[in-house]
């Protein structure tokens, strides 16, 4: 009888084969030939035919060398946190893979000496605000900043109804503490006044806090201090507006913006870059030139510099066309409507869908409690586990016992793809595959954070 060792192909004959060296080239070897041995065990122990190794080895492989995967985004939140927030403009996209070698980052090509670090980015951005600008990589560093090279050993006054949590439990109170930074809280949850900050104002005051409390709201027997009031302090007023937004929309009038709040006084303005912004995670910092080149010289601001692809991506975000992220907040209702029906109309012998009204979301903890109006293509809630476990994936949003598919922020050109995803799931749930599940996957429309 035959050994079955003897059966297995050799290990260098198999990494040798066009098919595998063309995907190590993209994979890397280990993980090839990782891939190599465990269908060399199966044929050992019979499971797999010798002649079968090669396609065996193939389909074990991930498509791509990052364990991230692309999906198609049908929740109708434009901002999904758990789906990496805003999506990037093709220029964004172009931009960073010029960037993902070696580039003028730091370096001037005409004197041929070290240059001020993203200059062309910090440029764009000074050019759409009136103020001087920093970059930092993400929206809680350039807060972080702030407070730091301000306040340190001294004291930040904040009313304690902006002391709020953010995603993830991560809570600015304790965020606040780690700069070595007191915190004064003044007011009360609903009800903060002037007077309760000049109060408390005094010769350890490092800064005034103004927190947006952007996920979530409070209504009823309110008040606050506006920016304007609180710059009469004669202390630095620190503005967190968390969503990135540079100019007034009249979408968002309750969502703050970076130039009325310099205009009203703020010495410093702190915000997101991947949300309504609509570039990459990064944070941002606008402000007074004296205040901002006191963040810059900060030996903390070099440990929360951004890399060359972000710089890349947030100048092709602000400079270049409209972003996906605006073009999704302001989507026209009655085009979405078309699509839906001419999605739903090509499905609906499958799988029984039909169009129906959709509230979307911004999302990112942006404008809580608004609703963008919209359509989507209702399906059987079982669809929604087999769409997230296709290729392409695609993320619904489950409501009243069905699977949305809202079509805000999936391209036109992306309709096809996402036809031809849902009658995938719809043959392997014929053919007893994913059935849907409340696995605690549920994609929430008011994501934060």
């Amino acid at each position: 009888m035959t050994d079955p060792r003897r059966l297995v192909p050799r290990t260098d004959v198999l990494l040798a084969d066009p098919r595998l060296v063309e995907v190590a080239g993209r994979l890397g070897h280990a993980r090839v030939k990782a891939a190599v041995l465990a269908v060399q065990q199966l044929i050992r122990d019979g499971d797999l035919p010798p002649d079968q190794a090669v396609p065996a080895v193939l389909a074990g492989l991930p498509e791509a060398a990052s364990s991230l995967t692309p999906v198609l985004n049908a929740t109708g939140v434009v901002l999904h946190t758990n789906l990496g927030r805003a999506r990037l403009s093709p220029p964004a996209v172009d931009a960073m893979q010029r960037a993902a070698g070696y580039l003028d980052v730091e370096f001037d090509l005409g004197t041929g000496r070290r240059a001020r670090r993203g200059r062309g980015t910090l440029a764009a951005l000074e050019e759409l605000v009136p103020a001087r600008a920093l970059v930092v990589n993400n929206g809680a560093a350039a807060l972080l900043l702030a407070i730091t090279a301000l306040a340190a050993g001294r004291e930040v006054v904040i009313s304690r109804g902006e002391l709020v949590e953010i995603g993830d439990g991560f809570r600015l109170p304790e965020l606040i503490e780690t700069t070595g930074a007191r915190i004064r809280e003044v007011g009360t949850t609903n009800r903060t006044g002037l007077a309760d900050y000049a109060a408390a104002v005094g010769p350890q005051t490092g800064c005034v806090l103004k927190v947006h409390p952007s996920n979530f709201r409070i209504e009823g027997f309110t008040s606050g201090a506006s920016i304007a009031e609180l710059a009469t302090l004669g202390v630095p007023v620190v503005a967190d507006i968390g969503s990135g937004l540079l100019h007034p929309d009249a979408l968002l009038p309750d969502e703050p913006d970076v130039t009325s709040s310099l205009e009203a006084g703020a010495g410093l303005v702190t915000c997101s870059g991947d949300k309504l912004l609509g570039g990459p995670q990064a944070g941002l910092v606008f402000g007074t030139a004296e205040l901002v080149e006191r963040l810059r010289r900060h030996p903390l601001a070099r440990a929360l510099r951004v890399d060359k692809l972000t710089l890349a991506a947030l100048e092709a975000s602000i400079a270049g066309p409209a972003t996906p992220t605006a073009r999704y907040l302001h989507a026209d209702p009655d085009q979405l409507r078309r699509r839906c029906e001419r999605v739903a109309a090509a499905l609906r012998a499958e799988t029984g869908a039909e169009v129906v009204p959709s509230a979307g979301a911004v999302g990112g903890g942006g404008a809580p409690g608004l609703e963008l109006p919209g359509w989507a293509v209702a399906l059987p809630e079982a669809f929604a586990a087999a769409l997230r476990t296709g290729r392409p994936a695609v993320i619904g949003r489950l409501e009243r016992g069905r699977c949305l598919l809202d079509l805000r922020c999936v391209e036109e050109a992306e309709d096809a793809a996402l036809t031809d995803a849902v009658r995938a799931a719809a043959r392997a749930l014929t053919d007893g595959q994913p059935d849907d599940a409340d696995d605690g996957t549920r994609p929430a429309t008011g994501a934060a954070g």
